[in-house]
């Protein structure tokens, strides 16, 4: 069985990290499905998905590990191209990827105990997002 399911968000730009992993295990929760595997999209180029573990430090460093590999101050032919002062969070966003695939067993995420799913908006303005949830199971 397939399902589709979707969380909207709101973001505050600027490498905004939300944990997203409770509303993520709700919507597999809601299709009864015990066995499978749960894809996490986000339509755009300018958000990331990935895994880690939600603390302030771990955030923080994240935060200076993505300014030192594509600085928001950089020089981006995007920018160039598109006036829009945005070429970081492309980077960014190619680099972190749009999309997070977790196995599932018995209703629930086969994630470590210390790992989490979030949601990082890179884009230089607070936005409104919905993520695609994509289950396949039984």
């Amino acid at each position: 069985m397939v399902v589709r399911e979707e969380i909207s968000l709101r973001t505050k730009g600027f490498t905004d990290i939300i944990d997203i992993t409770e509303k993520v295990q709700k919507s597999l929760e809601e299709t009864n499905l015990k066995e499978g595997i749960l894809t996490v999209f986000v339509p755009g180029s300018t958000g990331g998905l990935t895994t880690l573990e939600y603390e302030p430090g771990l955030i923080s460093d994240l935060k200076k590990a993505l300014e030192v590999i594509a600085p928001q101050r950089g020089d981006y032919e995007h920018n160039r191209r598109w006036q829009d002062g945005n070429g970081f969070s492309h980077i960014r966003s190619a680099l972190i990827g749009p999309s997070l695939t977790v196995p599932f067993s018995k209703g629930r995420l086969t994630l470590g105990t210390w790992q989490q799913i979030v949601f990082i908006d890179f884009d230089n303005r607070p936005r409104s997002r919905t993520l695609i949830i994509q289950i396949i199971g039984e």
